[in-house]
């Protein structure tokens, strides 16, 4: 019987039930199971629906411990903790249960037993809310009311042995593009392509190679050396797409030792376009099922584990559909409690172009680093490249080369060293101390110092050195830099200037004046970016006169990420407005207006005066001047004819080689291409007008020309490691991060 109809008899026979108040305020009764007259209650009976909240306030936490600790103990012994905590779970996985409410409605007690009649709502992921008005019996046991275990405890539906089943209706995982419409990931038929390194045929060995390197890019010197220093068995040369192989399948399988496993998955096109951008599914974490089941998930399904995968996840998996039905126990259906049509996904449209991004992500080459290019006047990021990188085709268990990346715990291949990698910004960080410094007042454009070759200015601390010192003890040559304005201590990097700015301005009382600025260019803060994860970086307030000299160079405890200093750099270019870096262009369903459209987000100025602003491009512009050649840099870009705007930086790693760094923008002014800000960060490499400018200088010919148009020092041809002349007239073959020894024009700090 509904428990309203039990209630309202027990009420007619009291007083009759058109004199009774509702029953969400009718009082408590006390009453012998054979109706005797009413008892009044004593006060060593406790309430029980003080227990029947803390049942279902456990519910509603997830907390089935305490929920089965306040069974009565017949229902202890019919049901164990384990099968209890299961059937809650099942229920919430079935129902996709985010969520619930309760109503207490009226209640009744005896001096043994107890019943508390409550609506419960249940807010369901995938089917909404689903409501149902039951009731909780309680008996008394050694003074405390405890709760008699009933499948109706959860809705009065599921009486006599009925359970629930949610019926799924899952969509299509939407793709991911570039800009143009060119798929970076999409679900299609792969093929993982490897070689038995023990099975090829010799007489095969030249043919095997060309067509490894038609199926995968890669130079055929490239596969024939891994395949000539591999160990004897399988040997994983990424994963293509089956029509590429559909192609050549007559003489692909006829090749000796090429092995082909074809299947269909998320594919990653190219090995990875910006894949710490892009990110990857993998199978969901055993961790965290219980909340995809309650979200509708399938246990078997991916889902998006880093970048855009993760932070689209709800765009790129759709809107779930769901029938909620309830089941008798011999399996048929009762009744359907709720349903909601599934919701097509929507695809996600990046900032980036697949064809750029890769060429930077190649222009890096075998470097640890990073590179960024956001689009100088609105904050889009056009490529962002962290080396070494990873294939995210490698998280797939479909995929035949599915363990090759999962060993890999050395290279640091999944470090986003663009957002999560923090380091000394070394003298690209002289912008901000030139900008310290004209604020302050003490400091004009063209104030002058004498730059040497040493820095005595702080009382007991040995001698510092300027770069030119170091350069001069190399090849006897390089000079004192001499007399220089503040915009000409930009453009020759000099060191000394810089460290007595930031002891004038220490000692003066100004002691967090180039601190404060550094924030005000957004250093020491996250960009917002929001996509993938990035890392605040760190601006201490110098404590010392040495803490002082150390922070106007970016040394001493100061961290910040290559993508934190172009956001700034962009700003220099654009003329002050610091843009929120953003990786979404739109995001559209297949048919429909999209949801999403990127518009530029301004997050503020920098905190300077146009004076100032002026006077720091000048000195960016001087620094790569082939016209005059006094800047840092101004041999690297000797012919390139796109204006653009620079600062070298060479900042100690605390250990091994210093990291190089070269940031700057470009002032083309075209209308069919936006100007860009861009910074190349390389590890613990050597100079940055040596390693970063050129690699600079590649991404801006990449950009505006398509194609490179001068070699990198190293190279012999374009993306080919050259023979370099050691000193001392050494040869051999190292790759560009050992390239320490080989010798350059003049550089920079």
């Amino acid at each position: 019987m509904h428990p309203r109809r039990w209630i309202c008899l027990l009420l007619l026979f009291l007083v009759a039930c058109n004199q009774v108040p509702a029953l969400s305020s009718t009082p408590t009764f006390e009453a012998t199971t054979t109706l005797a007259p009413v008892v009044p209650r004593t006060t060593s009976v406790p309430d029980p629906k003080a227990t029947a909240r803390e049942y279902l306030d456990a519910w509603k936490a997830d907390d089935y411990a305490t929920m089965y600790s306040l069974l009565t103990s017949i229902s202890r012994d019919a049901i164990s903790e384990e099968e209890f905590i299961n059937h809650y779970r099942g229920v919430a996985i079935e129902t996709t249960l985010q969520g619930l409410d309760y109503e207490i409605l009226a209640h009744l007690t005896t001096p043994e037993t107890a019943q508390v009649s409550y609506r419960v709502t249940l807010h369901s992921a995938l089917v909404g809310e689903i409501r149902g008005d039951t009731v909780m019996n309680l008996s008394l046991e050694h003074g405390q009311w405890r709760v008699q275990w009933s499948d109706t405890l959860v809705l009065p539906q599921l009486e006599g042995g009925n359970y629930m089943k949610m019926d799924l209706q899952i969509p299509a995982r939407a793709n991911i593009y570039d800009r143009n419409g060119h798929a970076l990931v999409a679900q299609t038929d792969a093929t993982a392509i490897g070689v038995n390194t023990d099975q090829i045929d010799p007489e095969q060995f030249e043919t095997l190679i060309a067509e490894l390197s038609n199926l995968t890019g890669l130079r055929q010197d490239t596969i024939q050396g891994r395949i000539e220093s591999a160990p004897p068995g399988y040997l994983q040369f990424g994963e293509v797409p089956a029509a590429r192989v559909e192609q050549r399948f007559n003489v692909l399988s006829g090749l000796s030792g090429l092995v082909m496993v074809p299947s269909k998955w998320r594919f990653y096109f190219d090995g990875g376009i910006a894949p710490h951008l892009v990110g990857y599914v993998a199978p969901i974490p055993q961790e965290q099922l219980d909340e995809y089941l309650r979200r509708g998930y399938r246990q078997d399904e991916r889902v998006g584990q880093t970048g855009l995968e993760q932070w689209g996840e709800q765009y790129l998996s759709g809107k779930r559909g769901g029938s909620l039905y309830v089941y008798n126990a011999q399996g048929q259906p009762v009744t359907k409690l709720a349903e909601t049509p599934v919701q097509p996904a929507q695809a996600i449209y990046t900032t980036i172009d697949a064809d750029f991004q890769l060429a930077v992500q190649q222009a890096l080459g075998s470097f640890r680093g990073a590179a960024v290019v956001l689009e100088r006047d609105t904050g889009r990021v056009l490529a962002m490249a962290s080396t070494p990188g990873y294939d995210p085709n490698a998280f797939e268990p479909n995929n035949y080369n599915y363990l090759a990346l999962l060993n890999d715990t050395a290279s640091g291949a999944f470090l986003n060293r663009a957002t999560q990698g923090a380091y000394p910004l070394g003298s690209v960080f002289k912008i901000i101390t030139m900008a310290a410094g004209l604020e302050s007042g003490l400091y004009r454009p063209e104030t002058e110092y004498t730059c040497g070759y040493e820095f005595n200015e702080v009382a007991g601390l040995p001698p510092r050195y300027d770069w030119t010192w170091e350069h001069f003890q190399r090849d006897g040559r390089t000079q004192p830099s001499g007399t220089l304005t503040l915009v000409g201590a930009l453009i020759r990097s000099c060191n000394p200037y810089f460290w007595h700015i930031g002891l004038d301005l220490y000692t003066q009382g100004l002691t967090t004046a180039i601190s404060d600025m550094a924030r005000g260019f957004g250093m020491g803060s996250r960009t917002g970016i929001e996509v993938v994860d990035e890392a605040a970086g760190n601006v201490p307030d110098p404590n010392s006169e040495v803490d002082a000299i150390n922070l106007a160079i970016g040394q001493g405890d100061f961290l910040s990420t290559p993508l934190q200093v172009a956001r700034f750099i962009a700003a220099i270019g654009n003329g002050g407005t610091l843009y929120r870096p953003q990786v979404v262009e739109r995001i559209a369903p297949p048919d429909g207006e999209p949801t999403f459209v990127f518009q530029p987000e301004e997050q503020g100025k920098l905190p300077i005066s146009v004076t100032t602003l002026q006077a720091i491009q000048e000195g960016m512009r001087g620094v790569v001047n082939s016209a005059t050649p006094r800047g840092t840099a101004y041999h690297v870009f000797s012919g390139l004819n796109i204006p653009v705007a620079g600062k070298t930086g060479t900042a100690e790693s605390g250990s091994g080689l210093p990291h190089a760094w070269f940031a700057g923008y470009t002032d083309a002014g075209r209308s069919d291409l936006p100007d860009i800000a861009v910074v190349v960060f390389i590890e613990n490499i050597g100079e940055g007008s040596d390693y970063a400018a050129p690699v600079f200088r590649r991404i801006v010919e990449l950009y505006f020309r398509g194609s490179p148009g001068k070699l990198y020092p190293w190279e012999s041809t374009y993306n080919v490691t050259r023979t370099p002349t050691l000193e001392g007239g050494e040869e051999g073959t190292p790759e560009p991060g050992e390239e320490e020894d080989v010798n350059f024009d003049e550089g920079e700090d």
